[in-house]
């Protein structure tokens, strides 16, 4: 899987850095303390200094992308994971690192950016490419819905991910259509929770009725 897709591995990897040079070429117009971190309402309540925020940040993103990399190509049933999966895998940590750094500078230079706003429509956006993925995804070790009854039972992992993935639109949906209100952080804890703890009880429930 690795070789069969270095080419994007390697792109996707640069594009993750691409913010170090950024940062660079902004060096001297960045504050010292650089905001890293925003409360519900989106104001910066986190500092970290500039070297940490220009180099730190896409760094560990960049580990964080190799590591679901490998772990994927490393599944004792990755030839199941089809190249739209994979290519899902590929490029959320690219997206996340040019977004979130960003966000960091522009915050950084004084300009008034709406964090929370943006980063609800960017995980709206998610859950939605993701939900539309999930009922395309056969049984595996690293993307999907991994619980003890869908791995056991093929049929309880399709159904379980057709259900799922309807879900997770609708989730997606929900998310950015919320995403310009005060109580989306509300609405995001609302349905990161139903997009967790439903299609467990569904995969249950379908256990229950075919066993």
């Amino acid at each position: 899987m690795i070789k069969r897709n270095l080419s994007k591995i390697i792109i996707s990897s640069v594009i993750i850095l691409l913010p170090i040079l950024a940062g660079l070429l902004l060096w001297d117009k960045l504050p010292e303390e650089v905001p890293t971190h925003f409360g519900p309402d989106g104001t910066a309540d986190g500092w970290s200094s500039k070297p940490f925020a220009v180099f730190f940040m896409p760094l560990f993103i960049l580990a964080v992308h190799l590591i679901c990399v490998f772990a994927t190509s490393l599944d004792p049933k990755h030839k199941n994971i089809t190249n739209k999966p994979f290519g899902l895998v590929l490029w959320i940590c690219p997206v996340l690192s040019v977004l979130t750094s960003a966000l960091m500078y522009l915050t950084a230079l004084g300009y008034m950016v709406n964090v929370t706003t943006i980063m609800m429509l960017f995980i709206g956006v998610l859950f939605f490419a993701i939900g539309n993925y999930l009922p395309k995804c056969r049984q595996n070790y690293t993307i999907g819905i991994k619980i003890p009854w869908t791995l056991n039972d093929e049929g309880n992992w399709n159904a379980t991910h057709r259900f799922a993935g309807i879900l997770w639109v609708v989730c997606g949906l929900v998310l950015m259509a919320c995403a310009f209100f005060k109580f989306a952080w509300i609405v995001f804890i609302c349905t990161v929770s139903v997009m967790v703890i439903v299609p467990i009880v569904y995969s249950f429930l379908y256990y229950k009725k075919h066993r």
